[in-house]
């Protein structure tokens, strides 16, 4: 195979100017076969905009082909296929998977295409019923704390913007499985090579029964209302779960991937003495923009048709040495109420696959550590999380608080603000929230040092994308899911204190993200079936 790099192109080009490119550079008159490996954005030039492809190549006269051609641009190239290190296993051990998010469901699928028949548990609805009570919730305002936008099948990912994009490395790769499983499944074929590829939240649903129902067909199962309510254990090591205080299931091999909410099931687990430590995270609010003032900053137009709404990601370091940074950048997206706990709320970013809505969004969140929590037991960072959920609940009255940027500044610092400062984005902008929201002084969910972190965050911002910290920009609160704030400790073998339990995923703290959580997921899946067989 060859591949060819760094090959530009303007944005809107066609399938034939492609084509003759790769011609070109190959010196070949026939268009061989070429498989699209990554494609970038380049608007360094903006407003002229271009496309960078990274190819794989497929001729039969690769040699000829390789003698003659550019090699500037063009290169050898030999594909190393992921490779689970099991294959039909037809024992009777059958591993549980507590959990349905994408580490859950990635390391179910990846035991039962080996022939595990793994048992899944998830506390939450499937995604028809989920999705049901969610909107039911956000248009009453009624919670069901079972079934929400962090509970439920394929878990918080599920009502976000579905990206797909991680920063961890991918020697092995489990990233670019976790990326063909989903196109298998009826994901979008470019999130294969896009830069920061993503789904959106009105596919992902169809995507994980998908992903579910292959589950089923090779021998697994899925159980949907089974909350986990305790752990059996016997000389150190799992034994079994009770579901919903009242079944005992067996189990030697228990996949933990609860999610980044699921605090009930912490609190069981330390009182089973399951080690574990508070972890720094990062906490912040929801700010709004109108998209096409981000198009703007990002492509030199408000509109491209070809590239939809433009992302941004910005970092700032404030003079405490705290990091202020975006996080979940959701263009032509939605700000949700993303509350699980009654008197408690929450907000997250959402995107359609479209991104066709008229306002960006971002958390925009400071780091903290647990210095912060005032305590020093390892479940302090989520109390921390829910002493500033309860405060938003409180000053929202259950609704989104929302407060516009330039009343935020003035109640932190007492200084007024010159209107000038109001020149880009609109009075009359308006927020993109689903759920019920209402103005209020979003600056005191904070402390004192966070707000005036996340000040300093925004006027930097401002600094690179015009308007950004214009007054009228909307500033929704609080974004406190970030990560979980607790981490709990596995061994080399992936194991927790408690033997036969695999902490996996973002809930368990060891991912950040859709793509990063399914890949652990795909890890601990590879550990357990070779445990299993090693031990006959």
């Amino acid at each position: 195979m060859l591949r060819i790099s760094q090959l530009k192109l303007p944005v809107g080009h066609t399938q034939e100017d492609l084509a003759r490119a790769v011609r070109k550079l190959l010196k070949c008159s026939k268009t061989p076969k070429i498989i699209i490996v990554r494609r970038s954005i380049d608007a360094r030039k903006k407003p002229e905009l271009y496309f960078n492809y990274t190819l794989n190549i497929e001729t039969e006269n690769q040699a000829a082909i390789y003698r003659k051609c550019n090699r500037k641009f063009v290169s050898v190239w030999e594909e190393t296929p992921y490779m689970f290190p099991v294959d039909h296993y037809q024992g009777k051990t059958r591993p549980v998977v507590i959990g349905m998010g994408p580490a859950g469901l990635f390391c179910g699928y990846m035991l039962a295409a080996a022939g595990f028949r793994p048992v899944l548990l998830e506390r939450g609805a499937s995604v028809a019923k989920r999705t049901e009570d969610v909107h039911a919730f956000w248009k009453s305002g009624r919670l069901n704390p079972e079934s929400n936008v962090q509970f439920g099948e394929g878990g918080a990912g599920a009502f976000s913007d579905g990206k797909l994009n991680t920063l961890v490395k991918d020697k092995n790769g489990r990233n670019h499985k976790v990326l063909s499983l989903l196109v298998e499944h009826g994901a979008p074929e470019e999130i294969l090579y896009d830069h920061k590829p993503h789904i959106g939240t009105d596919l992902l649903g169809n995507i994980v029964v998908n992903l579910r129902n292959s589950i089923l067909k090779m021998g697994g199962e899925v159980h949907f209302h089974s909350k986990v309510t305790d752990f059996l254990c016997r000389d150190g090591h799992v034994t079994g779960v009770m579901i919903n205080g009242t079944t005992l299931l067996e189990a030697a091999y228990i996949v933990l991937a609860p999610g980044h909410s699921a605090r009930d099931t912490l609190t069981t687990l330390y009182e089973k003495g399951v080690r574990m430590e508070a972890r720094p995270f990062a906490v912040g609010m929801r700010v709004e923009h109108p998209q096409k003032l981000i198009n703007l900053s990002q492509y030199g137009r408000e509109e491209v048709t070809a590239l939809g709404s433009a992302p941004y990601k910005v970092t700032a370091q404030s003079h405490s040495g705290r990091g202020v940074y975006s996080f979940c950048m959701c263009p032509g997206g939605y700000v949700v109420n993303a509350s699980s706990e009654s008197g408690r709320l929450a907000v997250n970013g959402m995107s359609c696959h479209a991104r066709n809505g008229p306002n960006a969004n971002s958390a925009i969140i400071i780091s903290v550590t647990p210095d912060d929590y005032g305590s020093d037991h390892p479940l302090a960072g989520v109390e921390f999380q829910r002493r500033l959920e309860e405060k938003a609940f409180l000053i929202g009255g259950g609704a989104i608080p929302v407060e516009r940027y330039g009343d935020y500044i003035r109640a932190v610092t007492g200084q007024p603000m010159s209107e000038a400062r109001a020149s880009v984005v609109p009075d009359d902008f308006r927020p993109c929230i689903k759920g019920k929201w209402t103005y209020a002084p979003v600056h005191e969910i904070l402390p004192r040092h966070l707000q005036e972190a996340f000040l300093e965050g925004m006027e930097q911002f401002g600094k690179m994308i015009k308007g950004f910290n214009d007054l009228h920009v909307l500033v929704d609160g609080i974004e406190s899911r970030t990560s979980s704030p607790v981490r709990i400790l596995r061994d080399e073998s992936l194991q927790s204190s408690l033997k036969g339990l695999f902490p996996c995923g973002e809930g368990a703290g060891y991912a950040g993200g859709i793509t990063s959580a399914a890949m652990d997921g795909i890890r601990v899946a590879e550990e357990i079936a070779t445990q299993i067989i090693n031990r006959g």
